[in-house]
């Protein structure tokens, strides 16, 4: 009898566990997302693990365009193996009544969304639900007296353990753990043992569920008491696996990355670096993960090939290890994974922030599309979006074949009232000797037009050849990384790279050197200023990079972080050069 009653209460408890949340839901088969800037059907269906195609189905015509603001139903998939369902916040709903509804502990819910905070608990939030932790049932065959000993057992404290999770996961009082340690009175540390008291049994009259919810705790007080305090670092354990013997740019990484080591040294800063070869994309990187020093460390930086992303993540999440990935800009892995860094902005939340900054700065404007018929997939998605965002805002595109054009055609084209900005559909070197010569003729025929060039990160290459060019057009680009060869900071470092290495840095839109200097500095200088509390303190770390912007959010309550920080260059017709921040 004993037995069946067990199996019974399991069985419950699953059923419990498949009911609730979804009566929690809008539905039992969807639940609701709110879209934000920059997200598209890949990244939301990424989020959720689910496919586009489904999404899809619960959403005629999200195939064609979604937008900002756009709110979506989301299948709810719930499998046998699946650990987690999502949650859309609703009116009412608070942090602990969510837990009641759930039966997950607050703690649990905080694990589970690190970047959920008393601030952003709002309506429309999609949260994650961990599963409950089932209580094992243990039969008693025995019953005999005896003398309780003082302590039911003994806890080892972990990092991020506080006073009050301890006591929630015994189900005892915060008061009642103190006063079985009183050394807690000097705080809690990680490795500690405590002795856990047996609970005090007491015997008094069930609450109403009204009243349980009348005197439930404030969201900003089960925040406040389940806060992860940090721990400071006295040595930082930070390892970098790339091919530094393959690529010759992740060598000037490397090499940039050593001169913030050395920086960070010359002020006191503790470091242990390692350093793996990874070999090429063909190469497995497993051995390097199997090495039992890999997973003390703080921080990694890597990989460069997409085909090592999943190993080195999985191993990060489960090691509980920042993982900072500095080139690759589209993988999957950051909307699961809270311990993921891009610091390559992803394509559409980089260009969802190039059209905010573009009409922050041309507010009114008459905008000509000049169409290279060159194939570029990347421009194609940036023209396209950008014609959406103009068309949002009531301001037409004009569009010319720039392959042949001639002045007569472009003259028709402009607006004598309005300033005028040309946008290539290429950002090719080809693409500026077709265009260039025939805006300056513009420029010498009609000096009075208000006229301007904006295009593209890659224009970085090309600035020494068309520097006077650039100049006279009032030329704008937009990029993740730029470095002003003319200031202090950034020729001190080019000479320092040079002396210290005996060559120059290849050129390329995003100088190597420059991005492993500035994201070691970053994080390297971030961890030594404010230890495990990282995660909490990224808008304080105040550092001055050479040449990457940083500007760091989580995609979701669960996941990564990426970085949407986007500069605007401008060559202004004054001959000054300009670095435009928006943020």
């Amino acid at each position: 009898m004993i037995v069946r009653k067990k199996i019974l209460f399991i069985i419950l408890a699953s059923c419990f566990w498949v009911l609730t949340p979804l009566g929690a839901q809008e539905s039992n088969t969807y639940f609701l997302h709110t879209i934000e800037r920059g997200q598209n059907l890949y990244s939301i269906s990424n989020m959720y693990g689910v496919s586009q195609a489904d999404i899809v189905k619960l959403n005629p015509g999200a195939e064609n365009a979604v937008y900002a603001g756009q709110t979506l139903k989301i299948p709810q998939v719930i499998t046998t193996n699946k650990e987690e369902i999502f949650h859309t916040i609703k009116q009412g709903e608070t942090l602990w009544r969510l837990t009641q509804t759930y039966g997950i502990s607050v703690k649990e819910l905080c694990e589970a969304n690190p970047g959920l905070s008393a601030e952003n608990f709002k309506i429309g939030q999609v949260i994650r639900i961990p599963a409950p932790k089932q209580e094992v049932v243990e039969q008693v065959t025995e019953i005999q007296a005896e003398v309780k000993p003082r302590c039911k057992e003994m806890h080892k404290v972990k990092r991020k353990e506080t006073i009050y999770s301890i006591s929630r996961k015994y189900r005892i009082t915060e008061e009642a753990l103190k006063a079985a340690n009183p050394e807690l009175k000097e705080g809690l540390k990680k490795g500690q043992l405590l002795c856990i008291p047996y609970p005090v049994s007491k015997t008094s009259t069930p609450k109403k569920t009204e009243d349980l919810f009348a005197t439930a705790p404030s969201n900003f007080e089960l925040f406040r008491k389940n806060k992860e305090y940090g721990e400071k670092l006295s040595v930082i354990k930070a390892a970098i696996i790339l091919p530094i013997t393959k690529e010759a740019r992740m060598l000037e990484y490397y090499e940039g990355f050593l001169l913030a080591v050395d920086s960070l040294k010359r002020m006191g800063v503790s470091m242990d670096i390692h350093v793996y070869n990874s070999g090429d994309r063909t190469t497995s990187i497993n051995p390097i993960l199997a090495k039992e020093e890999l997973k003390q460390m703080h921080i990694i930086f890597g990989p460069l090939y997409q085909e090592h992303i999943k190993p080195l993540a999985t191993f990060a999440k489960e090691h509980d290890i920042r993982l900072v990935i500095p080139t690759i800009s589209k993988d999957s892995e950051v909307f699961d994974n809270p311990n993921i860094y891009l610091i390559n902005t992803p394509q559409s939340y980089l260009y969802s922030r190039v059209y905010d900054h573009f009409f922050r700065q041309f507010r009114d404007a008459n905008v000509i599309i000049l169409d290279m018929k060159e194939s570029d997939k990347d421009k194609e998605e940036f023209i396209k979006g950008l014609k959406q965002e103009l068309a949002l805002k009531s301001i037409s595109t004009q569009t010319i074949d720039a392959s042949n054009m001639e002045l007569p055609a472009l003259k028709e084209l402009l607006d004598k009232e309005k300033e005028n900005i040309f946008i290539p559909t290429s950002g090719s070197d080809l693409a500026l000797i077709k265009i260039l010569p025939l805006l300056k003729l513009l420029k010498l025929e009609e000096p009075e037009l208000n006229t301007t060039l904006f295009g593209y990160p890659e224009w970085q290459k090309y600035t020494t050849d068309y520097l006077e060019t650039f100049f006279e057009q009032n030329t704008y680009f937009y990029s993740s990384f730029y470095a002003n060869n003319l200031l202090p900071a950034s020729t001190n470092f080019i000479n320092t790279y040079n002396k210290m290495y005996g060559k120059e840095m290849i050129n390329s839109p995003i100088k190597y050197g420059m991005l492993g200097f500035d994201t070691g500095y970053y994080f390297l200088y971030g961890l030594s200023k404010y230890g495990t509390d990282l995660e909490n303190n990224l808008k304080s770390v105040r550092v001055k990079p050479i040449q990457t912007g940083f500007g760091f959010e989580r995609v979701n309550n669960w996941g990564g972080f990426i970085n949407k920080k986007v500069f605007f260059v401008h060559f202004t017709n004054q001959y000054d050069l300009i670095k435009l921040e928006f943020d």
